[in-house]
């Protein structure tokens, strides 16, 4: 194994290793249960079924899937992994970026709540960002790839309609139909999938550009034809 894979390994490890202390502290802290702003807790199930609900959550954990299977291997390929591998990257992105400019104004997190957030909004986002830049691997977007990346987010705004309409809670208050109403959230929903395929289209122009930890592919070898003493021929795939 050569150093750069060496490396990659490590980076998608350590990376792992944050969002996983920052969603076993969430967990923890939503078992406990906290009082909302009307002074009830919620019961347990609602708990966690609002944590679940949360984009940042769902990123999170796919980052996660993403960064324990880069790290046992950093070659990973196939199509339904390129879909994954991508979401994982412009929902962390994303996630990031909503936060540090729209949420972390309203937002006050103290205690073992403060480290999480941390691990959410601020180290996942753009460790992983960098680790992609710097150890990809690539080349591995292609448009069917993005289209098919892009069914997460719509599933998700989907979803927190549903959820919304049913229950009268939503996830942020940019999503909040009940105070904004539907127009202006269908609005801010949309800015955020825009935003989600213009990164994508970004993503894919760099990717095949920018270096890969993947070692060379090795020459095939030559060997005499044995037509002639003397004429190389060159055998694929052995």
């Amino acid at each position: 194994m050569n150093g750069s894979r060496v490396y990659a390994r490590l980076w998608h490890g350590l990376l792992a290793v944050v969002v996983l202390g920052s969603l076993v502290t969430q967990i923890a802290l939503t078992a406990q249960g906290s009082p909302g702003p009307d002074g009830v807790v919620q019961p347990v199930i609602t708990r966690f079924v609002r944590l679940f609900s949360y984009f940042t959550i769902q990123s999170n954990i796919l980052l996660l899937i993403v960064s324990v299977t880069l790290a046992r291997n950093p070659d990973r390929d196939g199509p339904l992994w390129r879909v994954i591998r991508l979401d994982a990257v412009l929902g962390i992105i994303i996630t990031g970026l909503v936060y540090a400019t729209v949420l972390a104004g309203t937002s006050n997190p103290s205690g073992a709540g403060w480290w999480s957030n941390l691990g959410f909004h601020y180290v996942a986002p753009w460790w992983a960002l960098l680790g992609w830049l710097l150890f990809g691997p690539r080349s591995r977007m292609d448009r069917r790839t993005l289209c098919w990346a892009v069914l997460w987010p719509v599933t998700w705004i989907g979803y927190t309609f549903a959820h919304g309409a049913a229950t009268d809670w939503y996830p942020y208050p940019f999503t909040d139909v009940t105070k904004l109403g539907s127009p202006a959230v269908l609005i801010n929903l949309t800015a955020v999938v825009v935003i989600t395929l213009l990164f994508g289209a970004v993503l894919r122009l760099l990717d095949p550009r920018l270096p890969s930890a993947r070692p060379a592919e090795p020459a095939a070898p030559v060997v005499p034809s044995p037509r002639s003493g003397a004429e190389p021929v060159t055998h694929q795939g052995e």
